[in-house]
């Protein structure tokens, strides 16, 4: 009996532990750029772990909203998401500062800032339990829907659709003279649907993947917010990886979301030279009302700041990096 209860112990040692599985939720549709390239890190975090991390995607909204997916995280059902800075200011203030109004004028811009500031995002979202393991430009948002806009007069009446949650967003067309709509993002394709919106600020790249670009027959050429998406980790699930399981898992997915950046310039390229060829109309707007807006963003960013609804000390690490890249 003793020889047996010696020989189950031994062989309790050596047996393999069972893999640790990393559940993330995504409203990313399955065979998009965003999910090739997530697949991609996961199949690494597999390899390099030697099968004792396994990294699952939920794609497609499946498990819900991001405020859903927040939710199934706090209680164990998930342990990540891929999510979108409006819902992430509700357990983090500073996710968004990347979208505040007019921030950034091109991808060069992005590219100065985002080499001091990502750190400090991900010291934050660490603060506040969670665990940044990418963040990837989605690009700059632009207004689409079914009728040019030009004018101060043309934009009165739109039906314009804002994430819910997006503070920002929803001050800012507010100031504007415009009533959005916020809605989860899941559901505008319905709504553009039933004409319950008729307008939205959202990336070509995006509206194509979300299949919105049918009802978009005009696009004001003026950036309004350049749109990340997080990649993030519960952090008590986090801390249950080994040391070397976390660095594999950190190293994949930073590539992982560079590629992405990467991806998302080009696509945007092409999926606006796509929704051209399908009707799309571009349009500017008049002088005056393109500087209105400007100052508009300009007004947000400076009550949201004076507020602290962003903290003033991230927000001048994105000025002194802009301003760095500034010939004297």
């Amino acid at each position: 009996m003793r020889t047996l209860s010696t020989l189950l112990l031994s062989l309790a040692l050596v047996a393999p532990a069972a893999a640790q599985t990393i559940k993330v939720a995504t409203l990313a549709p399955d065979g998009s750029a965003w999910m090739r390239e997530l697949r991609a890190a996961a199949a690494e975090v597999k390899q390099g772990t030697g099968g004792r991390v396994e990294v699952k995607f939920y794609p497609g909204g499946v498990m819900g909203n991001d405020a859903v997916v927040l939710r199934k995280m706090r209680l164990g059902q998930l342990q990540g998401g891929v999510l979108t800075a409006s819902e992430l200011s509700l357990v983090y203030r500073d996710a968004p500062v990347y979208s505040l109004p007019f921030l950034f004028k091109s991808w060069e811009e992005v590219d100065r800032v985002r080499p001091t500031v990502d750190p400090l995002l991900a010291k934050g979202f660490q603060q506040h339990g969670l665990r940044m393991l990418g963040v990837s430009g989605v690009g700059f948002a632009y207004l689409m829907g079914d009728k040019p806009l030009r004018s101060q007069a043309d934009m009165a009446g739109i039906k314009l659709w804002v994430p819910q949650n997006d503070e920002i967003a929803i001050r800012t067309f507010k100031l504007g003279g415009i009533s959005p709509i916020p809605l989860p993002i899941g559901d505008v394709f319905t709504s553009l649907q039933t004409g319950m919106v008729d307008t939205v600020a959202n990336t070509p790249s995006g509206a194509i993947a979300l299949q919105w670009h049918g009802k978009l027959k005009a696009m004001v050429d003026l950036p309004l917010t350049f749109v990340v998406g997080y990649l993030v980790v519960d952090e008590k699930a986090w801390q249950k990886l080994s040391a070397a399981d976390q660095a594999v898992l950190a190293k994949a997915f930073a590539s992982a979301a560079q590629r992405m950046d990467a991806n998302v310039r080009r696509d945007d390229v092409s999926a606006l030279a796509a929704m051209r060829k399908q009707g799309l109309v571009v349009t500017t707007l008049e002088p005056a009302e393109a500087a209105r807006w400007r100052s508009l963003g300009t007004r947000v960013t400076a009550e949201m700041e004076a507020e602290k609804s962003i903290s003033p000390e991230i927000l001048a690490a994105v000025r002194q990096a802009l301003a760095n890249g500034k010939a004297p």
